[in-house]
């Protein structure tokens, strides 16, 4: 089976391909990607980073008509995550916390996953820190009573309230300042020093794994792909007759 994995900030290629040694790494996907991929006879596509904001995303329907054409897709961590969460009920599958939070609607801001982060020649490497690790490593902080609950309700508000550029462990803990205790925030900053939960990195690990093992969920059936205009305006910008 050929397998195109889109990964970024999240997980490193070279993570990936131990796990998926024969896996095709690409870069974060854009609009087209999922449809080049078919075109280009991949069977499984797994999407864990994309791009947004600045360059087209990709398309709920370029994913549709993956599905309707036999093809599995698996969403995981990232951009993978939120699109899995819209489209499992039509035959994507989503793996992980992250993806679990979304479909469950205890999480709903696009920038609960997001991050700046360096070029593919650097490594794509994130320099910002994404609400869903900050959220996961509060709660473990919480259940470790490393930080009481008030606390960390209220470092999440400070979080949640950053452009998510800037929202960085350093930046967190500076702007909780005036919100929270000293001793709260010592508390905290020990946790971090002795380690930082990553749930995008986690489920981006376990869908890979789940990949290699052959270990996914069935799908729901897709349904039957309708071909609109839009659809034919992409075909078109796609270079497709």
């Amino acid at each position: 089976m050929s397998t195109r994995v889109f990964l970024g900030p999240t997980l490193g290629h070279a993570d990936a391909r131990a796990i998926l040694p024969r896996a095709d790494l690409r870069p974060p996907a854009a609009l087209g990607d999922v449809h080049r991929g078919v075109r280009d006879g991949c069977r499984l596509l797994v999407l864990v980073d994309g791009y947004f904001e600045h360059v087209p995303a990709v398309w709920h329907k370029e994913i549709l008509f993956a599905l309707s054409e036999g093809v599995r897709v698996v969403g995981a961590a990232s951009m993978g995550a939120l699109r899995a969460a819209e489209l499992h009920p039509y035959g994507m599958t989503g793996v992980g916390g992250v993806f679990a939070r979304f479909r469950d609607g205890v999480l709903d801001g696009d920038d609960e996953v997001a991050v700046a982060h360096e070029d593919e020649e650097h490594g794509f490497r994130a320099v910002s820190e994404p609400m869903v690790n900050v959220r996961a490593a509060l709660e473990t902080a919480e259940a470790e009573q490393r930080i009481g609950p008030a606390a960390a309700a209220g470092i999440v508000a400070v979080g949640t309230s950053m452009y998510y550029p800037e929202r960085t462990w350093e930046s967190l803990l500076r702007a909780a300042a005036t919100e929270v205790r000293e001793t709260e925030l010592a508390g905290l900053r020990a946790f971090l020093a002795e380690r930082k939960p990553d749930l995008k990195r986690d489920d981006a690990v376990q869908a890979l794994r789940a990949c290699q093992a052959s270990r996914l969920p069935d799908p729901v059936p897709a349904p039957d792909f309708v071909r609109t205009n839009a659809w034919e305006c992409f075909l078109a910008a796609q270079g497709e007759p």
